[in-house]
C-alpha cells in the first residue's frame, strides 16, 4: 500500500525542481519548423506549447483538437509534440502525424516513451521524482528553457515571498487569482491543479484583471480569497492577498509562484489528493492501457 504521508505537497515539487535546474543544465529550444508548425499536447503541455511558440504564427491544438487543424489546415507543414511522459494520447497523435507525412519533433522527459520511436526528433529534458499529475519539474524545465530565467533567483524570491503568505488559508474555500495580462496563458495551468488537488472540494478561479472586470465577481462569497499575482489588486473581493513579481520576470516565476501559493493552499486543507490518488491511479492504468502509478519516476 501506498503511504500517503509521502507524497509531498506541490509548493515542495516547486523548489526540488528549481533545485534540480540550478544544478543541471536545461537542452536548447532548436527545434527545425516550417513556416506552420502544428504545436499539440495534452493538457498543461498543450499549454507549455502555447508558451513556447507564443511568437510563432504556429497553429495550436491538445488532444481533442489536433485531428479538426490537420483536417482544415492545410498549411500545417510540420509539427511539436509535447509529452511529459511520451505516452497516454502522445504515441495515438504521433502516428496520425507519422500518417501524414509530416516531420515532427518531440519535447518530453520520458526517454523510454511510446512516442519516441515515432517522431524524427527528440528533446528530452530532466525531471524529477514526482507525484503523479503534479508535472512541475517537466514542463517548467521546458519554460525556463524558453525564458532563461534563473531558478536560484526564482527559488530567493520565493522564500522572501513565503512571509508574505497567510497561515489561515484554510479559512476559505475558494480562491480567485488574478494574473497580468501578459501570462494569460498560465491561466489555464493554475486551474488544472486546483482540479488535480482539490476537485470539486475548494474552487479555484484564474482571470487576468480584465477578464475579471466582465461579471466574475457579480455573486460574493465571504470565504473566497482574492490573490493578485503580479498585480495589485485593490478592486476585486472582500479578501485580498497581493504578491508582486520582481522585475523582469517570465513564465516561469510565476508559474513557480502559482504552483508555490497553490501548494501552501493544499498543506493547510485536508488531504483530499494523498487519500484519492492510489485509487485514481488504478483506475487511469485502466482507462488510458498503462501501468500509472502514484508517483512518476
Amino acid at each position: 500500500m501506498l503511504d500517503k504521508k509521502k507524497i509531498v505537497d506541490l509548493d515542495v515539487c516547486v523548489l526540488d525542481a528549481l533545485t534540480l535546474f540550478s544544478a543541471q543544465a536545461l537542452p536548447s529550444l532548436e527545434i527545425p519548423v516550417g513556416r506552420r508548425p502544428l504545436v499539440v499536447g495534452s493538457g498543461n503541455a498543450a499549454v507549455v506549447g502555447r508558451i513556447l511558440f507564443e511568437h510563432r504564427d504556429a497553429v495550436f491544438a491538445d488532444e481533442s483538437t489536433y485531428l479538426h487543424k490537420l483536417d482544415n489546415i492545410k498549411a500545417i507543414d510540420t509539427a511539436v509534440l509535447i509529452s511529459a511522459s511520451g505516452g497516454k494520447h502522445a504515441p495515438i497523435i504521433a502516428q496520425e502525424l507519422k500518417k501524414r507525412n509530416l516531420p515532427v519533433t518531440l519535447i518530453t522527459n520520458n526517454p523510454l516513451g511510446l512516442a519516441d520511436s515515432l517522431v524524427n526528433k527528440t528533446l528530452l529534458f530532466p525531471k524529477n521524482r514526482e507525484p503523479y499529475t503534479y508535472n512541475t519539474s517537466t514542463y517548467l524545465g521546458m519554460v525556463l528553457a524558453k525564458t532563461q530565467e534563473d531558478p536560484q533567483k526564482i527559488m530567493h524570491y520565493l522564500s522572501q515571498t513565503k512571509k508574505k503568505i497567510p497561515k489561515n488559508l484554510k479559512k476559505y474555500d475558494s480562491y480567485f487569482i488574478i494574473v497580468p495580462e501578459e501570462f494569460d496563458a498560465v491561466r489555464e495551468m493554475f486551474l488544472t491543479k486546483f482540479d488535480e488537488l482539490f476537485g470539486a472540494q475548494v474552487s479555484g478561479r484564474v482571470f487576468t484583471a480584465e477578464q475579471a472586470m466582465h461579471a466574475k465577481t457579480l455573486v460574493p462569497s465571504d470565504k473566497e480569497l482574492f490573490i493578485g499575482l503580479g498585480y495589485n489588486n485593490r478592486t476585486f473581493g472582500k479578501h485580498r492577498l497581493n504578491l508582486p513579481l520582481p522585475k523582469q520576470a517570465g513564465y516561469g516565476t510565476l508559474i513557480a509562484l502559482g504552483y508555490y501559493v497553490i501548494g501552501q493552499i493544499q498543506k493547510q486543507h485536508k488531504p483530499y489528493y494523498k487519500k484519492n490518488i492510489e485509487v485514481y491511479t488504478k483506475s487511469a492504468s485502466r482507462m488510458f492501457k498503462e501501468k500509472i502509478e502514484p508517483w512518476v519516476d
